[in-house]
């Protein structure tokens, strides 16, 4: 017997927590967690290389649909820096009978540094003006866009 499925998106910049977060619930609520960096690292693959972390997505997505079907609790903690990301991702998680909930994480730029200078995973390791432009591109859930999640 299935359960109702559930999605959780986790977005936010790099060292914002989203894998703190994503662990913590995939603890308490038996969910199933996946991260393009997860699997990147293992395989050798630098964090900067936007194609294959691509391609690891589209994968995962595949992967987590099916997970969904099966009536699982699945954690994405991609970044979904767009609406239109969101707004698929919702859409076919809903398509296939799951519940979806968004967790928007923001953290001071102090902060963000901090972390991503303490665990130093990426090559070349992210600069503050990386995190500046980054934070005038990713788009923050409105009201409106809230609105549409459980």
């Amino acid at each position: 017997m299935t359960t109702q499925p559930r999605l959780t998106i986790i977005m936010g910049l790099p060292g914002t927590g989203k894998t703190t977060l994503a662990k913590q619930l995939e603890t308490e609520q038996a969910g199933i967690r996946l991260s393009a960096d997860d699997w990147m690292t293992p395989l050798g693959i630098n964090l900067w290389e936007s194609e294959a972390r691509q391609k690891i997505e589209d994968l995962q997505w595949l992967l987590a649909q099916r997970l969904l079907a099966l009536g699982n609790h699945v954690i994405i903690e991609w970044g979904t820096w767009t609406r239109q990301e969101r707004d698929v991702l919702r859409e076919k998680a809903r398509d296939l009978g799951a519940t979806v909930k968004l967790h928007h994480l923001e953290v001071p730029l102090e902060t963000l540094l901090a972390r991503l200078s303490a665990r130093g995973r990426e090559k070349p390791p992210i600069t503050r003006a990386d995190l500046e432009e980054w934070s005038t591109l990713i788009e923050r859930p409105t009201a409106a866009e809230l609105a549409l999640f459980d």
